[in-house]
């Protein structure tokens, strides 16, 4: 039966039953309503804590620029108690003066930023001031009701935050008592900051920010509405202290709508510039005696965001341990079918089985038969590449015959002069000139031995594998049988040996390779004409490998040529295969190396890459 067949029956054995699903299902939500609880509130407390932290280093961080601020602008009083001017102008004021004194303030106001700087005599008269230009000028304005000016008579120095009797604007007074060269107080110098850009500042970040001194008083802050207001109820005496020497509105003094944060942040309700909204809110100490500053940080789209995450994926990790539940379930429901089924099934695939046997079995016979077939072929490449080899060395020892058969008969006919020379010794019975002609003649038959035990073994096939080989040797012995060749050619050969380099390589075949390729530049060097034919051989290490670098100064090689040049049957020569080339490149690769040209302004360089031994 085919596993076709069963599908209809299938299809009825494994339909589910109902009540386990509904059971999964009721667990399921059950899971879910109480993950998503747990994990919102989880999310939600990890959020508040980020959160904290966030705006507890942002209050931090505003404290440090209002301590920055405020540092900036408390040298100016200290500079100006000690300015020569300006103690003049207090103790002997003068029209002249005064004009001096009053451009001197108010280039020091353009250039700290401040909002106004004066000096005020020990009447409390100001002197001079930098506005002195406006009409709102402090100059022979009475400031000793100001409370800056009474505690800077009596203590050296103070601080006092209010509103300006003349501007209605809010700023800090600081003031600095000054005296005479003979200890004498004169009067006091001050300075008014204000925090404008500083309170625009706070508004662009989106974080309401404001200062509060040691009686709670909002001083600074981002929020206008807040200035002035308290962060917690003040009791009666404690408002009649505050508005001691200032000038407010009805609403000063009121509380804020929301619970301000002590030591630690916390989650707090308010309303910004619309409805009210969650906020953490976080304070940091600004280093000013009693100041802090507090910071409300963005909290409730944050912590919704993290509480529906968190709910989301406790629901889908809820989701998916029930899609697993719910697999395992369909999986035991299916077991007994498919187990029934595959018994079924079996029969049918053991049949199958044995037919597919005999037809592997068939290919086998027929894969096996043609890697028989490919090895054949293999074995009769490599015989064939091997007698091409041996065909090229037997076609360049016809070219040289020629000028070996000239370097073996003049030594032959030296040996004849020398024999007849011999006799003519023997017959004046002159020993010495025997032995001395005697040793020339065994020189020259030495000679005719090396030029024919070269040709002989290079003549002899070989299959050696690589072993170390002297490249300055395998020169030798190709420029032996080129030496009637490169005489006639009137060629001059020079060389740069390397006696202690070896590489691995067969002799008697990379001795092939260096004679075609000193033969190919003969030929390019005497059809060129060239008058004056150079020819250079080297041997140099490069890094683990050496090269053989043949090197001509003959027309060198086309770069349509060189692009070729390594291609069967391509050829420049009249009568060549184009195939001598192409085996040395063969035969050099069998050793691990390479073979290729090298670009020259003059002439053709060949180099030959090999193996270090």
């Amino acid at each position: 039966m085919a596993f076709s067949d069963l599908q209809p029956r299938l299809s009825t054995v494994l339909r589910p039953t109902e009540r386990p699903w509904i059971g999964l299902a009721v667990v399921w939500l059950v899971l879910a309503v109480g993950a998503a609880l747990i994990a919102g509130e989880l999310a939600r407390r990890q959020a508040e804590g980020d959160l904290a932290r966030q705006a507890q280093a942002g209050a931090a961080l505003h404290a440090a620029v209002l301590r920055s601020e405020l540092e900036k602008h408390r040298s100016l009083p200290l500079v100006l108690a000690q300015d020569p001017e300006a103690v003049a102008l207090l103790t002997d004021p003068g029209p002249a003066r005064t004009d001096q004194v009053d451009r001197k303030l108010e280039r020091l106001a353009e250039q700290t930023r401040a909002a106004a700087i004066y000096l005020l005599d020990a009447k409390g008269v100001a002197r001079a001031a930098s506005n002195w230009r406006l009409p709102t000028s402090f100059v022979g304005e009475d400031y000793s009701f100001r409370p800056y000016f009474t505690r800077a008579m009596q203590t050296g120095d103070a601080e006092f935050f209010a509103l300006g009797t003349v501007s209605g604007r809010p700023g800090l007074y600081l003031a600095r008592r000054m005296a005479d060269a003979d200890g004498r107080v004169v009067g006091v110098a001050v300075v008014k900051v204000e925090f404008d850009a500083l309170e625009a500042d706070w508004r662009g970040s989106g974080e309401p920010a404001y200062v509060a001194d040691p009686s709670g008083v909002i001083l600074i802050t981002s929020v206008p509405d807040w200035r002035f207001r308290t962060v917690a109820p003040m009791s009666d005496a404690q408002r009649r202290q505050v508005l001691t020497g200032q000038t407010l509105g009805h609403d000063a003094l009121a509380p804020l709508p929301f619970r301000t944060a002590d030591a630690r942040p916390a989650l707090v309700t308010a309303a910004v510039d619309g409805p009210p909204e969650s906020w953490i809110a976080a304070s940091a100490d600004t280093a000013t005696p009693g100041w802090t500053l507090h910071l409300l940080s963005p909290a409730g789209t944050a912590i919704l965001v993290a509480v529906s995450n968190a709910r989301a994926v406790a629901l889908l990790a809820v989701t998916l341990l029930m899609g697993a539940v719910g697999v395992l379930l369909r999986r035991r429901q299916l077991a007994e079918a498919q187990m029934r089924a595959e018994e079924a099934a079996r029969a049918d695939l053991e049949r199958r089985i044995d037919e597919r046997t005999v037809e592997l079995r068939a290919a086998n016979d027929e894969l096996n038969r043609q890697i028989d077939e490919r090895r054949a072929a293999e074995a009769g490449r490599e015989m064939l590449r091997e007698e091409l080899v041996q065909a090229n060395k037997l076609a360049t020892l016809g070219q040289i015959a020629a000028g070996v058969a000239h370097e073996i008969n003049q030594p032959v006919a030296a040996i004849r002069t020398s024999a007849e020379t011999v006799l003519a010794y023997l017959k004046r019975d002159d020993g010495e000139g025997v032995t001395r002609t005697a040793n020339r003649i065994a020189e020259l038959t030495a000679r005719i031995g090396s030029i024919t035990d070269e040709l002989r073994a290079f003549s002899r096939k070989t299959t050696s594998r690589p072993s170390a080989v002297s490249p300055d040797e395998a020169i030798d012995g190709a420029l032996v049988l080129l030496t009637g060749r490169l005489r006639a050619s009137r060629i001059a050969v020079t060389r740069a040996k390397a006696p202690s380099l070896k590489v691995l390589a067969d002799r008697v075949r990379l001795e092939q390779v260096i004679l075609n390729l000193v033969q190919n530049a003969v030929e390019a060097l005497d059809e060129a004409g060239v008058a004056e034919p150079r020819l250079s051989l080297s041997v140099a290490a490069t890094g683990d490998g050496v090269e053989i670098v043949i090197a001509d100064n003959g027309p060198g090689l086309s770069d349509e040529i060189a692009g070729a040049l390594f291609t069967p049957f391509v050829t420049t020569k009249a009568t060549g295969l184009g195939l001598g080339l192409v085996i040395c490149r063969d035969i050099v690769a069998s050793f691990g190396g390479e073979l290729n040209t090298r670009p020259s302004d003059a002439g053709a360089v060949f180099v030959i890459s090999l193996k270090a031994a």
